[in-house]
């Protein structure tokens, strides 16, 4: 059994979960659906196997506010990763809830989410930081005229969004007029009208996940590829918007997840600039940060996930399986970390 499930005085969890009684618009159904359901099915069996913790759920967004400050858990486990009221342009709020109320909680604070959230941001951090990114370009998109590519083909994607809503084929443009269609297109989706455009790197997709905190030291997960090798020519090499929230995608099939056989310098990119950019944008507990490689074999940043998919068959989860960490012993070294963080335990 890891150090970090161990018997010691039982702190009060309060678990923040989405609202499966409200609406929710990323989804293709039109609420949190059936893969959310097993997932929290799968998470209440599991968390009772964590000792030195007692939990207690949150899921019922109408009375959220008044039951949390009522309640006030010891700690918070934030998987409310949809947002408050299952809106994710309400995903900093809760925290900041919590943060009026004084209860710690797991994961990323506001600024971090906010910061963390602005593609374009991250990467001017990451490149002052010598980590590469894609050649880049803000645009906005309430301007006239949009800017459009220089060279194709070009990637254009929503520059504040999470889910990998607007990254759908056609977002993967070949000339001029692809590009304003898409623009046009993406304008009308967005609260926030901006929008990046990157070089479509075609080289291999790799994502790392940590744990833990620059404090005690961080558990670096086995990275992760995403293999596209075989996934039909006539789709284009992305993780789509369906492949994540449609059932009937294509890509569901057709591409893989798998552990990352890595050099020693590809490995040493990939960790060393998943540190940098979690201490420099203030993460906390847990990330995941994604990147691809171009024609040089580079791996450049794409996106930082300040609280990543928490479900037990997440990519979360299946990295932490590969380093011998079961679903329980993943979500008990998220805790352990942030109980540390916060003071309410010793550091191991």
């Amino acid at each position: 059994m890891p150090e970090s499930i161990k018997t010691r005085e039982t702190l009060q969890v309060g678990v923040l979960l989405g609202d499966p009684r409200l609406p929710c618009s990323y989804t293709v159904e039109g609420d949190l659906g059936e893969e959310s359901s097993r997932a929290v099915e799968r998470l209440k069996e599991t968390l009772p196997r964590i000792s030195g913790y007692h939990f207690v759920y949150f899921d019922d967004h109408e009375r959220l506010l008044d039951d949390l400050r009522n309640s006030k858990p010891d700690l918070v486990l934030n998987l409310c990763d949809m947002g408050y009221r299952n809106n994710w342009e309400l995903e900093s709020n809760l925290p900041a809830y919590l943060e009026i109320l004084d209860i710690p909680y797991t994961g990323a604070d506001p600024a971090a989410i906010i910061i963390s959230t602005d593609k374009a941001l991250v990467s001017m951090a990451a490149a002052r930081m010598g980590i590469a990114v894609p050649n880049e370009t803000y645009i906005d998109l309430a301007a006239a005229p949009l800017i459009v590519p220089a060279t194709y083909p070009s990637m254009i994607k929503p520059n504040s969004s999470g889910g990998s809503f607007g990254i759908v084929e056609e977002c993967v443009v070949h000339d001029a007029a692809e590009a304003e269609a898409y623009l046009n297109w993406l304008a009308g989706e967005l609260d926030r009208p901006e929008a990046i455009m990157q070089d479509f790197l075609t080289g291999r997709e790799f994502t790392v996940g940590l744990i833990g905190n620059p404090e005690e030291g961080f558990t670096v997960l086995p990275p992760l590829e995403v293999d596209f090798s075989r996934l039909d020519s006539n789709l284009v090499p992305i993780q789509s918007y369906g492949w994540k929230a449609d059932p009937d995608s294509p890509y569901l099939d057709q591409v893989d997840l798998i552990q990352a056989d890595l050099d020693e310098i590809t490995y040493s990119q990939l960790i060393d600039a998943s540190v940098k950019l979690f201490k420099r944008l203030g993460l906390r507990d847990y990330c995941r940060i994604d990147f691809r490689c171009g024609e040089d074999g580079v791996p450049r940043v794409l996106d930082v996930n300040t609280n990543p998919s928490w479900y037990f068959d997440g990519k979360l989860a299946m990295m932490a399986e590969w380093a011998g960490h079961d679903y329980a012993s993943m979500l008990g070294m998220i805790l352990d970390s942030a109980a540390a963080r916060s003071g309410l335990r010793a550091r191991d």
